[in-house]
């Protein structure tokens, strides 16, 4: 089985559509000139900030390399690094000099077995297997021209699904469903002592099911943050991981990659609620708040500016003119807005308008203060805690 077999679907419809986006053309173009004038300096910092684990210093932790590098085709020397954290981490960087490198927090080496740092290593040699870092969504969503919403949408949609490419192949390596759940698990709770918390798949899992549930609320202890995110709720990952288990690509007698896709994608569903184009009182009211909001943020310093206009007009397409909106009318209809989606919503839908609401405080790349007191009104109305606002202005958009 290759490595390119294995690969999410909708991640690689997404990958080939973002390279072909002129912002996504731009940026790589810029970046490519920038490497012409010589390295961009990823080595040398690794080299000043991490300790090199040589193969005759960790030699375990290159031997599962070697079988990560076998099973997934690599073709290029690697580089492996510590530093020191608490936080369980993992990371792979693009390839400078003709060497890939991989580095891992001290934690990580400490705190996880054999079969689950094969899966954290098959993960991040993923990423660079499928090229995941030819779309260089940091510089995009951190950059001073701030994207239109619906590629900053696109983006993390593909982010998500990209993380589904590298788990798969994270699995493939370390060929141990409950060791894979079980890392996952570690790194979204960190927790990783045994005589604390007994760790059990069906439990974590039922997060999923009660996600699935008609109010669609988070699982009790779920990191909200990791709803709308760069990368898939933590559960998710999981049961996408279990379908990927119990397929034809694992196993032979399992489910065909086309009904796998299926799945995986109504599992993906559950982090983006359509309310733009939905039917139901409750995208209807989530929309009607929308664009209330959208026009008190846009409008909370010196008026609406031309990014900000394009921002929201690119949620509804070119019938919807933001210039015929009444905003001091909006404005006085947002708290009766805020109270209909509150009572209609699940907390997941609420979550969703907010984050959207801050794509277009981020228009102009300098979200100002009052800006941000209308996203905490709206967010306290919605009983959404403000943290979530600040994660979503400062959201980390690497992949990991």
């Amino acid at each position: 089985m290759s490595a390119a077999a294995i690969r999410c679907d909708n991640d690689l419809k997404l990958f080939n559509s973002l390279l072909e986006n002129r912002t996504v053309k731009r940026v790589n173009e810029q970046i490519e000139k920038r490497e012409e004038q010589g390295p961009m300096g990823t080595r040398r910092h690794l080299l000043a900030t991490s300790v090199r684990l040589s193969r005759s210093m960790a030699p375990g932790i290159h031997k599962m390399a070697d079988l990560c590098g076998e099973k997934l085709g690599l073709e290029i020397p690697l580089e492996l690094y510590a530093f020191s954290s608490p936080q369980f981490n993992a990371a792979c960087f693009k390839p400078e000099e003709g060497r890939l490198f991989i580095m891992f927090s001290s934690s990580i080496l400490e705190a996880f077995s054999h079969n689950e740092l094969l899966f954290v290593m098959g993960h991040e040699l993923g990423h660079h297997v499928y090229r995941h870092h030819d779309v260089p969504i940091g510089y995009i969503l951190r950059g001073q021209q701030p994207p239109a919403a619906n590629l900053a949408l696109n983006l993390f949609a593909w982010s998500r699904y990209a993380e589904v490419s590298a788990d798969r192949a994270g699995a493939y390596c370390a060929q141990d469903l409950n060791s894979v759940a079980r890392a996952l698990f570690k790194l979204a709770s960190g927790i990783c002592c045994d005589n604390v918390v007994q760790f059990d798949l069906q439990e974590f899992l039922k997060q999923v099911d009660d996600m699935q549930e008609v109010d669609a609320e988070p699982g009790q202890g779920a990191p909200t943050q990791d709803w709308f995110s760069t990368h898939p709720f933590s559960p998710l990952r999981v049961k996408a991981l279990q379908l990927f288990d119990e397929s034809a690509l694992m196993a032979g007698d399992g489910m065909p990659k086309d009904q796998l896709e299926i799945k995986v994608q109504d599992l993906m569903g559950l982090m983006e609620p359509n309310y733009i184009d939905g039917h139901t009182d409750t995208a209807k009211a989530m929309r009607q708040l929308f664009i209330a909001a959208a026009i008190a943020v846009a409008d909370a310093r010196d008026g609406i500016s031309k990014e900000e206009k394009e921002v929201v007009q690119s949620f509804f397409g070119d019938g919807f003119d933001i210039d015929q909106l009444d905003s001091e009318k909006l404005r006085q209809t947002l708290p009766r807005r805020i109270k209909m989606t509150r009572e209609q919503a699940s907390v997941a839908q609420r979550m969703q308008v907010i984050r959207d609401l801050c794509l277009v405080a981020r228009a102009e790349n300098d979200t100002s203060r009052e800006e941000v007191a209308v996203l905490n009104e709206v967010a306290a109305g919605l009983e959404v805690p403000e943290s979530f606002v600040i994660e979503c202005l400062e959201q980390d958009v690497e992949l990991d």
